[in-house]
C-alpha cells in the first residue's frame, strides 16, 4: 500500500502516519504471512529502535483500520497478512511451514452443510487446513 493511502486512512481516523506504522505495514505486505516476531525482525533491519510492543500495537491498529488481517496458522502467535483481495483459505504445510492460499469456494459444501444443519456461518478468512504440501509429499 502506498504511504499516501495509509496516511489518508489514518487522517480519516484522526491519527498520523509515523515511520513505525509505515514500516510495519510494508513488512506485512512484503512478507505475505508473518508473525509479529517476523515482522519485528524485518522492521529492525531498517529501524533498529522499534521494539516488539510497538509492532504489536501497530498491528492491532492496522487491523482495526482494515488494512491487515490475522489468522492462526499454528499454536503460537497469530499470523498477519494484507487485507487486500478476496477472502481465502490457508493451506499450511507441517513439514516445510509453507502457507498457500486457495479460493474459499473450496468450503462451499461444508459451509452450506453447517449452515443448514447447525445454523452456523463459517468465517472463511479464519479457515486453515494443516497437512503436507505437494513438494514435501514427493
Amino acid at each position: 500500500m502506498a504511504s499516501e493511502s495509509l496516511a489518508q486512512v489514518l487522517r480519516e481516523r484522526g491519527l498520523r502516519l509515523t515511520a513505525q506504522r509505515q514500516l510495519v505495514l510494508e513488512a506485512v505486505y512484503d512478507l505475505g504471512h508473518a508473525t509479529p516476531d517476523q515482522i519485528h525482525a524485518a522492521v529492525s533491519k531498517t529501524a533498529a529502535g522499534v521494539n516488539i510492543s510497538t509492532v504489536y500495537r501497530t498491528l492491532e491498529l492496522l487491523e482495526e483500520l482494515g488494512l491487515v488481517l490475522h489468522t492462526h496458522l499454528s499454536h503460537g502467535a497469530p499470523t498477519y497478512h494484507a487485507a487486500t483481495g478476496e477472502a481465502h483459505v490457508h493451506l499450511v504445510c507441517r513439514v516445510c511451514g509453507g502457507v498457500d492460499e486457495i479460493t474459499p469456494s473450496i468450503m462451499d459444501g461444508v459451509a452450506e452443510r453447517l449452515r443448514l444443519d447447525r445454523g452456523f456461518r463459517v468465517d472463511v478468512g479464519h479457515v486453515s487446513f494443516f497437512g503436507t504440501c505437494g513438494a514435501c509429499s514427493s
